[in-house]
């Protein structure tokens, strides 16, 4: 669909799916096919590497200096994906939490080799439940890193997150696409199945390497290396890859819906939703 809008507005895409970023992601991330690259020029899209450091400060500065020089030539750019913290951060910027703590980190990484993520959950529970219901449950680099704000800071995470927005050169119009629940589920279901048709094992097993990296503990992959490891059937590591997208998906939601500048539309809705860009723009 932004394909569609970008012709009609005859402008450039800009991804903000953390996990496109990688060239090596190609299945997994649902990188956008040779086809729709070349039918729209598209940045941000598997220019790094998993060995790569990267992170949502760096990518904001990165957009935000690609944006300087396109718009003295462009007047508009359509920015699209699903990683709520990334798109709000070239939004809003990014807010001023305390920086990592080692000593408090390695207690956090001990308890959950110790007693598992469960109790990283539990205790995110107890000092954050708004962020709680937000965050990907599965990932424990984020809970542990919620946890040591919420500790270092005295104060729950999701309040410092929320902090004054600070100013961009730029008008933004926020469209946010929506779809009945029973519409949303199958369709991701039938695309883990073509995923998992198009190869997803087997991109996993050559980055099977790479697991530890930020970038590989994510969807689809986790559940691949589980079954990899021998702890679970193909047949169960592909339910949880759906059920795990589906909560996900939930989450996003979750994240979105606090925006009450987003304009919500059914995807099919082309022809409104060019109507509101095209009353913005005007």
């Amino acid at each position: 669909m932004c394909i569609e809008l970008a012709r009609e507005l005859n402008t450039e895409i800009l991804s903000a799916d953390s996990r496109q970023f990688f060239k090596e992601l190609r299945i997994g991330a649902a990188t956008p096919t040779a086809q729709q690259l070349a039918a729209i020029k598209h940045h941000f899209i598997a220019h790094l590497s998993v060995a790569d450091s990267y992170n949502v400060c760096a990518y904001a500065d990165d957009v935000l200096l690609f944006l300087s020089t396109y718009f003295e030539s462009q007047p508009t750019a359509i920015m699209t994906g699903g990683s709520g913290l990334y798109v709000h951060a070239v939004c809003h910027g990014i807010d001023n939490l305390p920086d990592p703590d080692e000593e408090l980190r390695l207690s956090l990484k001990t308890k959950l080799e110790e007693e598992g993520i469960e109790s990283l959950r539990n205790e995110l529970m107890l000092l954050d439940p708004v962020f709680y219901d937000e965050v990907d449950l599965h990932n424990p680099a984020r809970l542990i890193r919620a946890i040591e704000v919420c500790l270092q800071s005295g104060k729950p995470y999701s309040e410092l997150r929320h902090q004054e927005a600070q100013e961009r050169p730029f008008r933004i119009l926020k469209i946010g696409l929506h779809r009945e629940r029973e519409e949303l589920f199958a369709r991701i279901n039938t695309r883990v199945d073509q995923m998992i048709h198009d190869g997803l094992e087997e991109e996993a097993r050559g980055l099977i390497g790479y697991r530890e990296n930020p970038s590989l503990k994510t969807l689809g992959y986790r559940e691949m290396f589980e079954y990899i490891d021998g702890h679970c059937s193909r047949e169960a590591a592909i339910e949880k890859i759906k059920a795990n997208t589906r909560h996900y998906a939930k989450r996003q939601m979750t994240w979105f819906r606090r925006d009450e500048d987003i304009i919500w539309f059914h995807p099919d809705n082309v022809k409104d939703i060019l109507a509101t860009i095209h009353a913005f723009l005007d």
